[in-house]
């Protein structure tokens, strides 16, 4: 039997340090692996290196006897284990007198603390340190933070092969000079595997979706394969500076990449460069536009003509004209340089001009035509109302069209409005595309709608323009192939004519690779080239198809130039590809397959943390389709296995859509019995001396009839635990930029990692009264345990679940009062109520002041009560109103009460000078103090506080979690943020309130 160890991540984890990393993440893009090529709902970089990390070290509380051992270490420990004494010998005092007073609000103070607790926590901390460096993006590619994480690791495993040198199967399992494999059967993105073949270990990744598996041959298989390597290609061969250099990692790479890229650019601009014409700038256009007056006479390029789609209007006086369906007439919104299309009407008909300045009418301009949401416009010529059913009528009946609004130029300073002209318009037309990828699309409106207006294909989503434009692109991928591989044997690198897919390393293979990255830079050009791209008014710029996870109708739309220098072009969206490249680790061993994750065999003997679809959260495959359809036809010689189907596979993709199985029953039931077997097999084959780590996005919805609940959430718990697993751990990881106090709603959603061992085959059946027991010693314990890391009160409850599972898995069964096996929802209900109460004993720690304060704040919130109401739970709580009053507590008068709001207390308050200080006060300081001034603010309070300020933290957690439950939203938002900000309070407390220099501008630069 293998001798198991606790990992750190089945213990603690510095949490805040990675959610901030993780959340500030969201907001880089140059350099970003995210920007290789679009994939929904990716792991955050900064979050997997902590989990792979996490996962693969022993926690020290398994080895206090060998850190006991070192000098040093004991006397650390040791200073500690007096502080630690001291501190419980006072909460036993305290403790002992209100069981002598017949008080038994407050709790038992524990058990007494260890010398090992001690050691344990202070090595524990060493490796929190190491994390906290581990996830900073600025040491993404530092060598010097990666190798120290790396030696960590390999500490770890020779450790566990030494303690396992006797088991039979030690030569395979426990090999002390290599590191287990690495295993994602869900790869999606690639976040993971690139993250574990960063930390040192070969990385295997798998999916069942072709775009999803070359995403990953693009970040772990080839890099590695062509690591150091010096570019092929003429221009840097005869380049006596660079063909001297030392290229390293993915350097030459990327340099060929960009050396064949731009050739494409170049040649499908002498192909088809005539549909996208400049437009001369006459005295005509600029008879009433001074700003154009300096460009008369020159001939400026075109960088985006922007459409509206039309309708004939319901109007029958206006029956053949085909009016506009745009839902605004602003092109930019920038103060200073606001332009907007006014629409002129003339007889039968109308034109559109553009105007520099703000418009006269704001409302109209803004506007457009469209009177609400979804598909409501008005006539332009009439003013009739354009209902959602002539629309629909006249989609379907083929008659929708498209008009050219306005004409999008680069000038000196900025970008230029044009009205369109007529030879522009025709211009557009003129384009005669000989294919367009006829795969239709599902009718599924949840992500779907352009297939309600009558494009039902994803070749309707182009213009004539845009799929000429991508389909010649797409075909001088081979041409690019077969110019790379020349190059490549030209320069002596050696060629056996095995492809990339074959596991070639010679000049065919490195050919492949590079046809497969300029593959990926034209699907990211079509995600900014198609009729469901919409122009920024604010950025100026071209804004992705996939603004969110799903193809929404867009009823004016933006179609950019390919071969322009600004927004949307070939270049640019290849220029980001490569900036990605440059950032992947090139070391080690990587290799991508398609494989459905129910049947796969990869993870056998292999360290596995993997990312699951989410439910029904994403199409995934349907969506992938839009880039599929582009992908195959450019690479479908390169990887004919990988792209032998007409579409991305979808019989087998682990989503609950009810479209396809046959309504949401059936699509659940799909679920589950698809995930179960997934699970199971990870159960069965993942290396035994490690956890699996599992992601999974919670995002709460209400119930009428139960509260809180997730359909998703428990159906993906319930097949983890039919596949065999224990859940030993959940950690919820923030992954949304919530930028500051007041706009962080999004972090009430949070991305859950589980951590599961295989079920102990001895298990017993527990009936429930036993279940509650065991929740109630354990989960006490864990409770203050996620307190002292910080975890932020939003996340409390749901880290929670780990420790409560925890108990729940290591029973085969928990039997109900009627003997039937207890529901995973049930279980969870359990968990919930046992987490209320153990916050609850806390209250014992807290004052009688802020005890009463909290009873009423319970009741009635910042709202006034009766005094009467007031005075009887005063009683009850030991202590008096007009004391409370005194305190600064509460304001009294007219026979009503009422706790003070935090921005009413005096700014000038010291706790110093306070003669009745209460937990509470600290609080609602601390909360106007960080609202009003920040944390330099706070933190000069808590210098003020002392020691004392730790109970305000732990006083917060309370707090929120009675304003969840009567969803007091804002004051929810106030002390969540209080604890999230802790660590930078008491890192400028200790430092004297000196706050970071701002880093602004430096990882907000927005992807055009």
């Amino acid at each position: 039997m293998v001798k198991q160890k606790k990992k750190l991540i089945e213990v603690a984890l510095p949490l805040e340090a990675i959610n901030i990393a993780s959340a500030r993440e969201k907001s880089i893009r140059h350099g970003h692996p995210s920007t290789l090529h679009l994939w929904w709902a990716r792991r955050p970089l900064a979050a997997a290196r902590a989990v792979i990390f996490a996962q693969m070290v022993d926690d020290p509380s398994e080895h206090t006897g060998t850190l006991l051992s070192d000098p040093g270490r004991k006397r650390a420990a040791t200073r500690e284990l007096g502080k630690r004494r001291a501190a419980w010998s006072e909460r036993k005092a305290k403790y002992e007198e209100a069981r002598r007073n017949s008080d038994h609000s407050v709790p038992e103070p524990g058990p007494e603390p260890t010398l090992e607790d001690c050691v344990a926590d202070i090595e524990r901390e060493r490796l929190f340190e190491i994390i906290r460096q581990l996830v900073l993006w600025e040491n993404t590619t530092n060598e010097e933070v990666l190798e120290r994480a790396r030696a960590e690791i390999w500490q770890g495993w020779r450790a566990t092969c030494a303690e396992n040198a006797d088991h039979p199967r030690a030569r395979e399992l426990f090999d002390r000079h290599k590191l287990p494999a690495f295993h994602d059967p869900f790869a999606g993105g690639g976040s993971l595997p690139l993250e574990a073949q960063r930390l040192g270990l070969e990385a295997y990744a798998s999916d069942l979706n072709p775009v999803a598996v070359l995403i990953n041959k693009a970040m772990i298989e080839i890099p590695p394969k062509f690591a150091s390597r010096p570019p092929v290609n003429p221009a840097s061969r005869a380049d006596k500076t660079l063909i001297q250099r030392e290229w390293h990692g993915a350097q030459g790479l990327a340099e060929d990449v960009r050396y064949d890229g731009q050739w494409m650019r170049d040649e499908a601009e002498r192909r088809i460069g005539h549909l996208y014409p400049k437009i001369e700038i006459t005295a005509e256009i600029a008879k009433e536009r001074s700003d154009l007056k300096p460009y008369v006479g020159k001939k400026l390029t075109v960088i985006a003509w922007l459409w509206a789609r039309t309708v004939k209007s319901p109007n029958p006086a206006f029956a053949q004209v085909d009016v506009p369906l745009a839902s605004t007439f602003m092109l930019c919104t920038k103060p200073g340089r606001e332009a907007y299309v006014e629409p002129v009407i003339e007889r039968s008909g109308y034109r559109f001009t553009v105007k520099v300045g703000k418009p006269k009418d704001p409302e109209g301009a803004k506007n457009g035509t469209k009177l609400a949401r979804g598909a409501n416009f008005k006539c332009l010529m009439s003013d009739t109302p354009i209902t959602s059913n002539h629309i629909y009528s006249e989609a379907k009946a083929g008659r929708m069209s498209a008009r050219l609004m306005a004409i999008v130029t680069e000038g000196d300073r900025g970008r230029l409005y044009l009205a369109p002209t007529a030879e522009m318009e025709a211009s557009a037309r003129t384009a005669r595309p000989t294919w367009k990828p006829e795969l239709a699309m599902p009718e599924n409106p949840r992500w779907f709608s352009p297939p309600l207006y009558g494009l039902t294909s994803y070749g309707d989503l182009f213009t004539p323009r845009q799929l000429v434009a991508l389909t010649t692109f797409s075909d001088l991928v081979a041409e690019a192939r077969e110019r790379v591989k020349h190059e490549a044997l030209a320069v002596g690198l050696p060629d056996g004519g095995l492809a990339l897919d074959a596991g070639g390393d010679g000049a065919t293979a490195y050919a492949d690779g590079i046809a497969a990255y300029l593959a990926l830079g034209i699907s990211r050009l079509a995600n900014r080239s198609s009729t469901l791209n919409f122009w920024d008014m604010l950025g100026e710029n071209i804004q992705q198809v996939f603004a969110r996870q799903a193809l929404p109708m867009t009823w004016d739309f933006v179609e950019g130039n390919p071969f322009s220098e600004s927004t949307g072009n070939f270049l640019g969206q290849l220029g980001y590809l490569i900036n990605a490249v440059l950032t992947l680790p090139s070391v080690g061993f990587g290799k991508a397959y398609q494989q459905d994750a129910a049947t796969q065999a990869l993870s056998q003997s292999k360290l596995v943390c993997t990312d699951p679809p989410y439910y029904d959260n994403i199409g995934y495959a349907d969506l992938s389709d839009f880039f599929y359809v582009w992908l195959r036809r450019s690479l479908k010689p390169v990887f004919p296995n990988l792209f032998a189907t007409l579409a991305v596979p979808k019989a087998e993709e682990l989503v609950a859509t009810p479209h396809r199985h046959g309504g949401k029953e059936n699509a659940e039931a799909f679920f589950l019995k698809g995930m179960t077997l997934a699970m199971h097999r990870l159960a069965e084959q993942s290396h035994p001396a490690f956890p699996v780590t599992i992601y999974y996005a919670f995002k709460q919805s209400e119930t009428e009839s139960e509260g809180t609940a997730s359909t998703g959430w428990e159906t993906f718990l319930d097949a983890v635990i039919r596949a065999g697993f224990d859940v030993t751990g959940t950690w919820p990881i923030r992954t949304e930029y919530t930028g500051n106090l007041k706009k962080n709603v999004s972090a009430l959603a949070s991305s859950i990692v589980l951590v599961c061992r295989p079920c102990a085959t001895d298990a017993s059946t527990a009936a429930r009264p036993e279940f509650v027991n065991a929740l109630k010693v354990e989960l006490p314990v864990a409770l203050a345990n996620l307190q002292r890391g910080n975890i932020a009160p939003v996340d409390l409850a749901q880290a929670a679940i780990g420790p409560g599972m925890a108990v729940y898995t290591r029973y085969a069964r928990v039997l109900d009062a009627e003997g039937k096996p207890m529901s995973v929802r049930d279980a969870l209900s359990l968990i919930n109520q046992t987490l209320d109460e153990a916050l609850a004993e806390q209250e014992g720690d807290f004052d009688a002041d802020s005890r009463w304060a909290l009873a009423w704040f319970e009741h009635a919130g910042f709202d006034a009560g009766e005094y009467g109401v007031a005075e009887q739970l005063s009683k009850s709580k030991n202590t008096s109103v007009s004391g409370m009053v005194e305190a600064g507590v509460i304001s009294s008068g007219h026979g009503k009460v009422r706790l003070l709001k935090p921005e009413e207390l005096p700014s000038d308050w010291d706790p110093a000078t306070d003669p009745r200080l209460t937990a509470w006060e600290m609080v609602h300081h601390l909360v106007r103090a960080l609202e009003a001034s920040g944390e330099s603010a706070a933190a000069d309070l808590v210098v003020k506080l002392g020691s004392k300020a730790e109970i305000a933290r732990e006083l917060c957690y309370r707090l929120y979690t009675l304003c969840e439950r009567k969803k007091r939203t804002s004051e929810a938002l106030s002390y969540n943020a209080l604890v999230q900000s802790w660590p930078e309070i008491m890192r400028l407390a200790r430092e004297g309130s000196k706050p970071r220099p701002e880093q602004a501008g430096l990882f907000q630069e927005a992807e055009e």
